[in-house]
């Protein structure tokens, strides 16, 4: 590796670039990653297209879905050598959120880890865990994280609206737990990937009866004389359409409980005096509070059937390409990056 480093950098509205700069300095607790692999999210395209985060707009480094290789340690470090494999807090860093308007990228042929500490900004996984695959453990971290704030438990049953990588990777975790999972939405690969990774039941809703499929899957029980809903414990919106919270607030049992990971880009209606007999538990869930080193465990132990959930690998030479094909509506589902020997064609 010479004296610069590649990184991805958005540098205007709508444009991207990949500069070179001064190879990181390791300091006596930082150690230096060799990035090996790097997920494209949904939020790249948008600081993409609104030309950066402050304050570093015009020039704010990509990246924050990181599997590398540890190559240089500081030598008051414990517990990491050169040779692991590790993934990454990006929300750790103390220059800012890495990729996500820090002073740091994951889009970048070496990554330089501050004040470096085992459980806290990285953790160490298996040689026999594909890069492509660690590089899943923050958008899994976040599925995780939404599936906690249902607070499922054995025996429960669960809906799943969209099958994007946040909601496959929550029926994952879900039917990890013993949860029956359906899950909901309108591309029918997304569903056909959807039951291969465990769903008892897919629903189109384009095309269905969202409500009958629900009670033919979950059962139905009564909510008021003449009102019969469906049995699901459980409604999780990954897909942060205004469809989906009008389909629970219409569908739901008394003490039903809704978990809202999709970002909603426009106000939704919610008629609390219609809920008011259901008494349904409404949570938000943004990022991870406890989850980004949970899910790490759950990925090693299952790292194949995760694996499923990687539709392209895109060698860094082509990051422009594979931003751009992340960007597309229905283009590709999930988009990692992959670096040096590791890099591999979609």
């Amino acid at each position: 590796m010479g004296e610069h480093v590649r990184v991805v950098v958005v540098t205007g509205p709508g444009a991207v670039d990949v500069r070179e700069i001064e190879r990181p300095r390791v300091g006596p607790r930082d150690v230096l990653l060799q990035v090996r692999a790097c997920g494209v999210c949904g939020s790249d395209g948008f600081y993409i297209a609104r030309g950066g985060i402050p304050p570093r707009e015009g020039a704010t480094p990509l990246g924050h879905e990181i599997a590398a290789e540890v190559i240089e340690v500081g030598h008051e470090v414990e517990g990491l050598r050169t040779g692991n494999r590790v993934v990454v807090d990006p929300t750790a860093a103390p220059s800012g959120i890495i990729g996500n308007g820090g002073a740091l990228g994951g889009l970048a042929d070496l990554l330089l880890i501050e004040d470096a500490a085992v459980g806290v900004n990285v953790a160490v996984v298996p040689d026999d865990v594909p890069w492509e695959v660690a590089a899943l453990n923050e958008p899994m971290a976040v599925a995780k994280h939404a599936v906690n704030r249902l607070e499922p438990q054995e025996g429960e049953k669960a809906v799943v609206f969209g099958a994007g990588p946040i909601g496959l990777g929550a029926l994952i975790d879900l039917t990890r737990r013993g949860v029956d999972v359906v899950v909901v939405d309108v591309v029918p690969s997304r569903l056909d990937k959807a039951l291969q990774l465990g769903a008892s039941a897919v629903v189109n809703s384009a095309d269905d009866d969202l409500g009958a499929r629900l009670a033919a899957a979950h059962g139905e029980v009564p909510l008021r004389p003449g009102d019969h809903r469906p049995g699901t414990d459980m409604y999780l919106d990954a897909a942060g359409a205004p469809a989906v919270i009008e389909a629970v607030q219409r569908l739901a049992k008394h003490g039903a409980r809704l978990s809202i990971a999709g970002v909603h880009k426009q106000p939704v209606p919610v008629d609390f005096g219609a809920l008011l007999s259901t008494e349904i538990t409404i949570s938000l869930s943004r990022g991870y509070p406890t989850e980004i080193f949970e899910v790490t465990r759950d990925i090693v132990q299952d790292w194949r059937r995760y694996q499923q959930i990687i539709s392209h690998r895109i060698p860094f030479d082509r990051v422009v390409e594979a931003l751009r094909l992340a960007a597309t509506p229905g283009a590709a589902e999930k988009v990692v990056v992959t670096f040096g020997a590791d890099e591999q064609h979609a």
